[in-house]
């Protein structure tokens, strides 16, 4: 019984450092590997020793497929939709290209990335906008029921999506306005597979003027929010359904160059300069939040002219910067390590796009799992 007990160990451990590819096929091999494979042990293993790991590991892109591939007409710019990918994180080459779960050619957007799944919707939200919480590594996915919350259409919709440790579940939230100010927030639960309206909001969000990006951490969904000249970090925790405020530091003044993030497990903001008061640089400053207090790092200098726009921050705590190029509609991908200052290009071409005063430009970190697979 023992030595049974020892084989089936060598068995996981075995199993557990493959990726999820290679363990798809391994189910259909014998009933008892598939039992295996399948079971919440086993892909809760594999998903922790990814994470912890950082196994496995994607970068996760919207870009212009061939991009040197010219057409037979007269714009020799006119090139070939944009194709999400996966990239390898160490050598950049394409892994493979996602396509839609439902096989629609509708081009779609990606709204958060979390262990191996992620929430993808219409490029352009509206507040009946179908959800699909999908895990491309194994082809599968859930797509949520639509709310039946809602009794109002909303103008604006922002949605986040993430991992919740706290109540280990996987959380959708929306956040949706109307022109005249009305407010409304949803929570999607994977485990239940239901939304939740949350009844008590804050009276200083109501009176927000205007969303910019977010991003989800630990079960907590975190806004950028504009009032007049001042700027905050809204913070929603999708398990306890409480909110706070944060204001931003003075220096930040305005949406365009700023972006939200995390850096080494605490929120960061990243705030670009033209003005960096060091001849032929331009810098990026970067405040993280701790204890509920804003700490300014020391700042990121690049060559001036380089035309960087901040993507984000990746899961080995690099910037991802995009090198624009509006001529072409492009922005070649760059990971900046803040610490040595080394500068690595990717070859990778990001789409540049500009919805009204929103400049989209996407990269993100991707780990594999076997999540959703039974």
């Amino acid at each position: 019984m023992a030595f049974t007990l020892r084989k089936k160990e060598i068995l996981i451990d075995i199993l557990v450092r493959l990726p999820a590819k290679s363990l798809v096929r391994f189910v259909c091999t014998c009933k008892s590997w598939s039992d295996l494979i399948g079971s919440s042990s086993f892909v809760s293993i594999h998903v922790n020793r990814n994470v912890t790991k950082h196994a496995h590991v994607y970068l996760l892109c919207l870009h212009h497929p061939n991009f040197e591939r010219q057409n037979d007409n007269d714009d020799p710019y006119d090139i070939e939709e944009l194709q999400w990918s996966l990239f390898s994180n160490e050598t950049f080459q394409q892994f493979s290209k996602l396509s839609h779960p439902l096989e629609s050619t509708e081009q779609y957007r990606i709204y958060g990335a979390s262990n191996g799944l992620v929430c993808i919707s219409d490029e352009i939200l509206n507040f009946d906008s179908p959800i699909h919480i999908w895990n491309p590594s194994v082809r599968k996915f859930r797509t949520p029921p639509m709310s039946t919350n809602i009794n109002m259409k909303f103008s604006h919709v922002a949605l986040q999506f993430g991992f919740h440790p706290g109540v280990n579940d996987y959380k959708a939230v929306r956040i949706m306005r109307t022109n005249k100010g009305a407010l409304a927030v949803e929570v999607y639960s994977l485990r239940t597979d239901s939304w939740r309206m949350i009844e008590a909001i804050p009276p200083w969000l109501k009176c927000t003027r205007k969303h910019h990006k977010g991003t989800f951490f630990n079960g907590v969904a975190y806004n950028i929010v504009e009032k007049g000249p001042i700027f905050s970090i809204m913070s929603f925790n999708s398990g306890s359904e409480e909110f706070e405020e944060f204001i931003a530091p003075d220096a930040i003044c305005r949406s365009w160059g700023l972006c939200i993030d995390v850096y080494k497990e605490q929120i960061c903001l990243l705030f670009l300069y033209y003005d960096s008061g060091v001849e032929g640089m331009e810098k990026i400053d970067l405040w993280v939040l701790q204890a509920k207090l804003w700490k300014q790092l020391c700042p990121f200098y690049y060559p001036m002219g380089y035309c960087y726009g901040i993507i984000g921050i990746n899961i080995d705590n690099q910037l991802l910067m995009g090198r624009r190029d509006w001529d072409k509609g492009v922005a070649d991908l760059y990971l900046c390590n803040y610490e040595s200052k080394q500068v690595l290009e990717t070859g990778i071409k990001l789409g540049l796009m500009s919805y009204g005063e929103i400049e989209f430009l996407f990269s993100i970190s991707y780990i594999e799992s076997l999540l959703l697979l039974n």
